[in-house]
């Protein structure tokens, strides 16, 4: 695979700014999106394209690349944002974001460039990755698989059955994300249907489990980088703010699929335009 060199934490952190800009400007034009989940799992895409996955734009038909399913399928524009930045298509592409003909709806396809897989029924990336991973056991192959899951996702029973099977064949070549930002459609995820405590079930379940801030390059890259436990799924509980970035987003369940108007997207790129300049002047 080619090597894109990795970003350094200054890099990924400036990077991730600009991410969430264009998040933010894409959801606006299409009129559609869901921004809070979006906002809060950037820095976990941008840590796992710019210096964790083994795939790029030119090896994506090699099957010794690592896979990436992003179980949280509603989540997608930040999906499709890292994989324009990771050159897969042109940004500007995304100006066609939910229009008709247009291959960047509102959750993920495989007509994306970069996607591997359909997704947005919720918890079916867990157990589509499963899959994946008894495949490169079997076959011998090197490469690791990761998905992305939201925590309110985990209500779903299907992700419980694909856990079951993924330590009973001890996959550790298999990664699961959980995108913990304690929020879900309705309101929080410990009153809609609560999942705690993450860690014990999981380890009960007998994977691995990293608890990290999902926000932090360093605890992101060191949780993905390699499997935590010989023999064992890994679960990294990524813990993150939905609407990161944008103080008024920022843990509020209405921007789960809130839409900015234009003064709220003038107010937060305004924000996130000011913190991109202070990080550059910190960089000088």
């Amino acid at each position: 695979m080619p090597d894109r060199g990795p970003l350094t934490d200054d890099q990924l952190r400036r990077l991730s700014v600009r991410m969430r800009q264009d998040v933010l400007r894409y959801i606006l034009s299409a009129g559609a999106g869901h921004t809070g989940g979006s906002l809060s799992c950037v820095d976990i895409l941008n840590v796992l394209y710019n210096r964790v996955l083994r795939v790029s734009p030119e090896t994506f038909g090699n099957p010794d690349r690592d896979r990436y399913v992003q179980s949280k399928g509603h989540s997608v524009e930040a999906l499709y944002v890292v994989l324009a930045h990771a050159g897969f298509f042109p940004i500007e592409q995304l100006e066609t974001l939910c229009q008709y003909n247009s291959p960047f709806v509102g959750h993920p396809t495989r007509k994306t460039p970069g996607i591997e897989m359909n997704t947005g029924g919720l918890g079916h990336g867990l157990p589509i990755c499963t899959g994946m991973a008894i495949g490169g056991q079997r076959s011998g192959a090197r490469y690791r698989v990761f998905t992305l899951m939201g925590d309110g996702e985990l209500a779903e029973g299907s992700n419980w059955e694909a856990a079951m099977a993924a330590a009973h064949y001890k996959l550790d070549n298999l990664t699961a994300i959980i995108d913990h930002n304690s929020l879900q459609i309705t309101g929080a995820t410990r009153d809609v249907c609560s999942n705690e405590p993450l860690d014990e079930k999981f380890a009960a379940f007998g994977w691995a489990v990293v608890s990290i801030d999902g926000h932090d390059y360093g605890q992101l890259t060191d949780a993905l980088s390699a499997p935590a436990e010989a023999g064992k799924p890994t679960c990294v509980i990524a813990n993150t703010t939905k609407g990161r970035g944008v103080s008024f987003m920022e843990g509020d369940v209405a921007w789960h699929h809130g839409v900015p108007s234009q003064q709220q997207y003038d107010d937060a790129i305004a924000e996130l335009q000011a913190a991109e300049r202070e990080l550059e002047e910190a960089a000088l």
